[in-house]
């Protein structure tokens, strides 16, 4: 046989085993998945634990790397002993937590002993893989997006005036890494460009320059952001965008592609049901292993950079609830609107849980807007909910049947007793000495109303929550507590 042809079988047998060992690692995703996190708000203690039970392990080298401004320890993790080294960051925003929970998937991956062994021992011998998972832990400790120093990390790169800034720009130094990966969470709400797709993956490889000019280091986060888009399609059909390009002077990413490593910016977005991105973290998982194996092999070199240009930027084009042309009468006047409806998350609990708040974004024509939820109110009027007369214990609250109370026009009940965060109630309820905000549809105001056809309730919006009357209640729906 030819020696030219023999070794393009060998290499091309060589890359699908790599996508076969990829694909079959997905499929047993759950064995993997860190149970220990099922949403977005933990902690540093709950990370802290997972990383420090593998001290000592003889699989990853774990070390501290230094201190948060409030004194919580920040550490790397370490694997493989291959030439090509990687180094991956993630929670620089300590409310962006997704990439996060998909590393701990991966370090159980890693841990573990299985049919992947082979496949695992020939990939550590190609990279040198070095983790920073949760760089931002005081923000996580109050799950917003700076240091306690109020300082955005990723404005840092340069002045490095945090100490969380110094030890991944310490890191990226020592290990002079040949790729990183930027981990982050984007706002549910952006779009595949102006397309009915939420943008559920978006990646981006930096520019280094106002100019966004491409060298060699850039080329090649470019042309694995490509097969990464295109290998996500099985998973996310039309869902996987591209970030913002617009150079940013201070930015990490922006720099640290400037420095030489190559960088690959992964932002978690939204996807239908998946609030607290679970399935994106899978997404994840998936993106950053497949990651690991195309660089190993060199398959991504193949790719052609105009693959990535053609990737639509993201678009913020999506709204939680869309009511698309309902009848409103105000002013002495009758006529159409679409209601756009966000629910902010109210934290409670130290910040490791939250409730909805529905609250209305926008009105008028918004045809060219999405709705993760969308009503259809043609021929319905909006009308203010009623207040249910009498005064209820917590008790006969829980017992009331909001249903039926809804298809008489009630939206809110009355207690005298004290209320609490954690309660949920499937009408809103008006605390003692508090008073209902007049309804209308001024943006910021909460999204509660009653959709009428005639006289007759047929559908509600409830703390941003669409009710159709002809179905049952969903477990999810529950009120304001005012």
């Amino acid at each position: 046989m030819n020696r030219i042809i023999f070794l393009f079988i060998l290499m091309t047998a060589f890359e699908n085993s790599f996508a076969q060992n990829t694909t079959l690692v997905l499929e047993q995703y759950n064995r993997y998945r860190e149970t220990s996190l099922s949403d977005r708000r933990f902690k540093h203690d709950d990370i802290e634990k997972l990383i420090k039970k593998r001290e000592g392990g003889g699989v990853f080298k774990v070390k501290e790397e230094g201190k948060s401004a409030e004194n919580r320890a920040i550490y790397s993790l370490e694997i493989g002993n291959g030439p090509i080294k990687l180094l991956l960051w993630s929670q620089m925003h300590g409310d962006e937590a997704t990439a996060t929970m998909a590393l701990m998937d991966l370090f159980n991956f890693f841990d573990s002993h299985d049919e992947f062994d082979a496949f695992k021992k020939d990939l550590l011998s190609k990279v040198t893989l070095y983790f920073i998972p949760m760089l931002n832990p005081d923000g996580a400790a109050r799950f917003q997006r700076r240091t306690a120093m109020d300082i955005d990390m990723n404005r840092d790169a340069v002045r490095l005036q945090s100490p969380e800034s110094n030890i991944l720009k310490n890191k990226r130094d020592q290990t002079n890494a040949d790729f990183g990966f930027n981990l982050h969470d984007q706002r549910r709400l952006y779009s595949v460009g102006n397309t009915p797709h939420p943008a559920t993956i978006s990646f981006l490889s930096p520019a280094y320059n106002y100019a966004k000019e491409t060298n060699e280091v850039r080329a090649n986060s470019m042309k694995l952001i490509a097969l990464l888009t295109r290998e996500l399609q099985e998973y996310i059909p039309g869902n996987v965008a591209k970030y913002s390009d617009e150079f940013e002077p201070r930015a990490f990413g922006d720099n640290i592609q400037k420095w030489g490593t190559s960088l690959i910016l992964i932002e978690s977005g939204g996807y239908p049901g998946d609030r607290d991105k679970q399935y994106i973290r899978k997404m994840n998982f998936y993106s950053i292993l497949r990651s690991f194996e195309v660089i190993a092999s060199g398959e991504y070199k193949k790719e052609n950079i105009a693959n990535y240009d053609k990737i639509e930027f993201n678009d913020q084009q999506f709204v939680d609830v869309m009511i698309k042309n309902a009848t409103v009468e105000q002013f002495g006047s009758s006529f159409k609107l679409d209601i756009a409806i966000n629910q902010s998350e109210i934290s409670y609990d130290e910040f490791r849980k939250y409730r909805l708040q529905g609250q209305i974004e926008d009105v008028g024509d918004l045809s060219v807007f999405y709705g993760y939820e969308t009503f259809d109110a043609s021929g319905l009027t909006a009308v203010p909910g009623k207040v249910k007369p009498g005064n209820y214990s917590l008790e006969e609250l829980k017992k009331l049947n909001a249903i039926e109370l809804i298809k008489e026009g009630y939206l809110y009940v009355m207690t005298d007793q004290k209320l609490t965060d954690d309660q949920r109630f499937k009408l809103n309820v008006v605390g003692s000495g508090k008073s209902i905000p007049a309804m209308n549809f001024k943006l910021g105001n909460q999204a509660d109303f009653i959709l009428l056809n005639g006289n007759k309730p047929v559908a509600a919006v409830m703390n941003g929550f669409i009710i159709d009357l002809t179905k049952p209640l969903s477990a999810e729906v529950y009120g304001h507590i005012y």
